[in-house]
């Protein structure tokens, strides 16, 4: 099911909220809504965010926005996904159109300052890769000298394309496009010789080919690529919930709080963090003006971080995607909370 930019925010009734200026307003204006509204991908990223025929949305960024919903309302079905191409997707969340971003958008300086932005953490750690046809003979990318190489515009993944063939005194020629459907459609078509994208993305999008084992995702990378949610930069309590949210949900992983297991912890954990998590002492919740049991809501509607990754990318997706840097600091990888203290 193939949906455009803007026309889904008319159709969906979202409209862009006035200009808010003072803490708390955006939350203000999410609760009277009734719902938060999540600005994604246009249903097609396998893992991340995808639109089925029935309109069901699955994946990792998906299951974030719905978190968020259930900290902000109990209820993890207070959310609208508003589908938008990467090239409107920032003037959508600088209109107000939208609350919040969580569609691959990586981490740079200039959306955190030129554009005021806020990123409230990271959910996923991702590299540029390169997916090329094993029939090109290509193993390493000082072998892709004078290819053409796929690439969506308005990207980081352009501007890294552009730094790493110029600075490593290679040649090739850009098949820019707007959408991963396009670059996907010229890559199989032949019209270039490899497509350039986060790797995560490029794995899941590799599923989607025709002929799947065709293809091959080159193993070095030329660029870090920190994905995370997106506000705007006009409500700090805003910022903190969709930041807490995230931090929850790697907490919860590394204290073993399931959604299988998180009403039970909830009532019998005599770990103190725990119990300061999930609500049972202090008012931790309030001082992010939710409810003090707003975490065992988050859980309980859609699991921690690796249960989130595991069915989205990991073994228990077709995706297969190994967790990498996504793993948690205890285990080598990326993943740190700070503490509800």
């Amino acid at each position: 099911m193939k949906r455009h930019a803007f026309w889904g925010l008319v159709g969906l009734g979202i409209l862009a909220t006035p200009a808010l200026a003072g803490e708390g307003d955006r939350v203000n204006a999410i609760k009277s809504r009734g719902e938060l509204v999540c600005g994604t991908s246009t249903g097609t990223t396998i893992g991340l965010s995808t639109l089925d025929a029935s309109g069901k949305w699955a994946g990792l960024e998906i299951d974030y926005c719905r978190a968020v919903a259930a900290a902000m309302f109990g209820d993890a079905t207070k959310v609208k996904f508003a589908p938008l191409e990467f090239k409107n997707a920032f003037a959508a969340l600088q209109s107000g159109s939208v609350d919040m971003l969580a569609r691959a958008a990586a981490w740079t300086y200039s959306r955190d300052t030129e554009m005021k932005f806020d990123y409230a953490g990271v959910y996923m750690y991702d590299g540029q890769g390169f997916l090329v046809k094993k029939s090109l003979g290509v193993s390493k990318l000082a072998e892709l000298g004078g290819a053409s190489v796929c690439v969506s515009a308005g990207t980081t993944s352009e501007l890294n394309l552009s730094d790493y063939f110029r600075s490593n005194g290679l040649e090739y020629t850009p098949i820019v496009a707007n959408s991963r459907e396009q670059n996907l459609a010229n890559l199989e078509a032949g019209r270039c010789d490899a497509y350039t994208n986060e790797r995560g993305g490029l794995a899941a999008s590799r599923l989607g080919l025709g002929a799947p084992d065709d293809y091959v995702i080159l193993e070095e990378i030329i660029s870090k690529e920190p994905l995370g949610p997106i506000v705007q930069q006009d409500d700090p309590a805003f910022r903190d919930i969709a930041s807490w949210t995230l931090f929850t949900l790697i907490a919860a992983e590394e204290k073993g709080i399931t959604s299988a297991n998180v009403a039970e912890m909830a009532a019998s954990s005599e770990n103190p963090e725990i119990q300061r998590m999930l609500g049972k002492t202090g008012d931790f919740g309030a001082k992010l003006g939710l409810a003090n049991d707003w975490v065992v809501k988050v859980i309980s509607s859609v699991g921690n971080y690796g249960e989130i990754f595991d069915r989205n990318l990991g073994n228990g997706s077709p995706v297969k995607l190994a967790r990498g840097q996504n793993e948690l600091w205890s285990n080598g990888g990326l993943l740190y909370a700070p503490p509800v203290r």
